[in-house]
């Protein structure tokens, strides 16, 4: 697969400079149902392919399969990409959510494991997944900068923490990106979050574009899909949101476009330093994914696209995770 040269975007004042989307690859194990690794692997190679220079992962993410996954992809093109990882969630051997660590000690072990997992002498960004809410940020973050001085690290990333952690976090060591959820249908950093971001020179790489596939009308699998016990789609939620879509599918189809690329579009056109991570499973998702570059939004398509989707029904996680959410406070 190829396409057009497309302007990089860097993440920050400090960052690397990355395609305008980065490749998601939480889906590939198991979060989202059952998967397959031989199409995973192809995906990968067909988003490298395309120009994709950013694959993001998380050690959480089907307990270390993903990021096994992902070293085999990459067996023989490191150099090709920028690997960002997410550490911190404690999970059960059944898979259950056990809490969160990010004491020093936690996120040096961590590392090590990745590094192990992914086959590789270092990690281009590194994050932790949340904030602990039993850690300073600067204790965090000040290990993380011990492993970028070791150079087991190049850049230090935060993940769905708002503006006073964000402020917190980049006076210990300067931070290249933060990642949050940012759609048409999540538009809470707009208010604090991404003017913080710009004061401080950080950029965003920014997940759920579609909503975890909400916009773009998939269902949950019936095993083994976390979306299941979201709110989004959840009873009259998600008969609620399914009307939302059909209105963007509507939009989209006057401009012969899909309302996944539609919706990718307006993720891109609406902030310049915004990266979105795409959760494409298979080489026809990220086809698709990859024509929102082409698309082009008048300003009167942005007013109708976002008059069609005035408010979602249902938060973004379960009234449990908003609750600690340290970007939601």
């Amino acid at each position: 697969m190829t396409t057009a040269a497309k302007p990089f975007r860097k993440l920050g004042a400090n960052g690397p400079e990355v395609f305008p989307i980065a490749l998601g690859c939480m889906g590939m194990s198991g979060m989202y149902g059952a998967s397959d690794d031989a199409e995973s692997i192809a995906t990968i190679h067909a988003a490298m392919d395309a120009g994709v220079n950013l694959l993001d992962t998380g050690d959480f993410y089907g307990m270390g399969a993903n990021e096994m996954l992902i070293a085999r992809a990459l067996h023989f093109g490191r150099d090709e990409v920028l690997l960002s990882v997410k550490f911190g969630a404690q999970r059960a051997p059944s898979g259950a959510w056990l809490g969160f660590d990010a004491r020093p000690a936690a996120v040096k072990t961590a590392l090590a494991y990745s590094l192990k997992r992914l086959a590789v002498d270092y990690i281009d960004i590194y994050r932790p997944s949340r904030l602990d809410p039993n850690v300073p940020i600067e204790d965090t973050v000040g290990a993380i900068a011990e492993m970028v001085k070791a150079g087991y690290v190049r850049h230090i990333g935060l993940s769905e923490v708002g503006p006073e952690t964000i402020r917190r976090a980049a006076k210990v060591h300067p931070i290249v990106d933060l990642q949050i959820e940012y759609a048409l249908v999540s538009r809470m950093p707009e208010a604090k979050i991404f003017p913080a971001l710009q004061e401080l020179g950080i950029g965003a790489t920014t997940y759920g574009a579609l909503s975890r596939g909400l916009l773009s009308g998939s269902q949950p699998a019936a095993q083994g899909d976390f979306r299941a016990r979201l709110p989004r789609f959840t009873g009259d939620n998600l008969e609620s949101n399914r009307q939302l879509v059909a209105k963007l599918k509507e939009i989209a189809h006057g401009k012969a476009i899909t309302q996944v690329q539609l919706a990718v579009a307006w993720v891109l056109a609406k902030q310049s330093f915004v990266v979105p991570v795409i959760g494409a499973r298979t080489r026809t998702q990220l086809t698709e994914t990859l024509g929102a570059l082409a698309v082009k939004l008048t300003p009167e398509e942005f007013a109708e696209i976002e008059a069609a989707v005035p408010a979602v029904a249902g938060t973004r996680y379960d009234p449990v995770q908003m609750r600690n959410l340290d970007s939601e406070k």
